[in-house]
């Protein structure tokens, strides 16, 4: 090699370029993650208009895997609902409690038979409308997990319900 002869290495072509590009922008994404772990991201979604309880019901899910409803009919989103003993207004505080020290959760709803929150996922900021309602009589608390974006969720709603269920 002469002494003008760049190594092969450092020789900038079009796939090397764009290669360094996506590196470049995932190394920033990580960081802003890290800096920014609450803050929304275009992943976000739009909150949607149908959640809450109405009659004693939750929102169905959508014809799409990346919901769980314990009140649904459909075996590909029915999930078991949360169940407590004790009163009502204990089984509320403790699930509270739990949802507020999930990382990256916030509560934006609360009564005393209701609480909604939104769960984002750690590195895209994905957002999923997290709901539970409290039917006293049976003592159980029914749930919905829905995804605000895309077709499948790879399970991650029906994981988030089974780990809450794990630790309430």
């Amino acid at each position: 090699m002469s002494a003008l002869e760049t190594p092969s290495l450092f020789k900038l072509t079009l796939p090397r370029i764009v290669l360094f590009g996506f590196v470049a922008i995932a190394i920033a994404w990580i960081v802003f993650r890290l800096a920014f772990p609450n803050s929304p991201t275009f992943f976000a979604g739009v909150q949607p208009h149908n959640l809450g309880a109405r009659a004693g019901q939750l929102a169905p899910c959508p014809n799409t895997p990346n919901c769980v409803n314990s009140q649904s009919p459909n075996l590909e989103n029915a999930i078991a609902p949360l169940t407590y003993d004790g009163s009502a207004a204990e089984a509320m505080d403790r699930l509270q409690a739990l949802v507020r020290s999930t990382p990256r959760t916030q509560i934006l709803a609360q009564t005393e038979d209701y609480l909604y929150a939104e769960f984002s996922s750690r590195w895209l900021g994905f957002v999923d409308d997290v709901e539970f309602l409290l039917d006293e009589p049976s003592q159980k608390i029914n749930v919905r997990s829905a995804s605000r974006l895309g077709e499948s969720d790879l399970g991650a709603n029906r994981q988030r319900i089974e780990a809450l269920r794990a630790e309430f």
